[in-house]
């Protein structure tokens, strides 16, 4: 688990990453159902991509965390770095997060754009969410009684 490191915000509050990973890990696996609601119930794809887009970040940032490091950034390019230095993720879940930046358009701040994401994207970040989630469980980097 974490070493257990603190972490000061910019307000001066400190705070333990075990105790950062565990909540980033609750609010990614309940971003992730809210997500799968959302197309079971027929919304738009651009809501669910964000709402799913969110949790992946969210799983992330907790996997991070949960190794004891605190990511300086949190855009998906920048995440999947850090996770891929303290963890084996397979190639094409790495590739696929880092796609993702892309369609955001926030790591190319002279040309930003936030592109319009289509249900393939949609279905991809879910793919993904379900992939990191999967590989959180394999690791052990799960917190007993968060629901599925």
């Amino acid at each position: 688990m974490g070493t257990g490191r603190m972490v000061n915000d910019d307000y001066g509050a400190t705070a333990d990453l075990k105790t950062m990973s565990e909540q980033d890990y609750r609010d990614a696996k309940a971003y992730h159902r809210r997500a799968i609601q959302f197309l079971n119930a027929g919304y738009a794809g651009s809501l669910v991509f964000n709402v799913a887009s969110v949790a992946l970040e969210r799983y992330l940032v907790a996997i991070c965390e949960w190794h004891g490091v605190e990511p300086m950034s949190h855009n998906f390019i920048g995440l999947m770095h850090e996770v891929d230095k303290l963890m084996d993720v397979p190639h094409e879940t790495s590739r696929d997060v880092r796609s993702l930046d892309h369609i955001f358009g926030i790591c190319f701040l002279d040309n930003y754009h936030h592109g319009e994401p289509q249900d393939d994207d949609r279905d991809k970040v879910l793919r993904l969410c379900n992939e990191v989630c999967r590989l959180c469980e394999e690791k052990g980097l799960t917190y007993e009684n968060v629901p599925n």
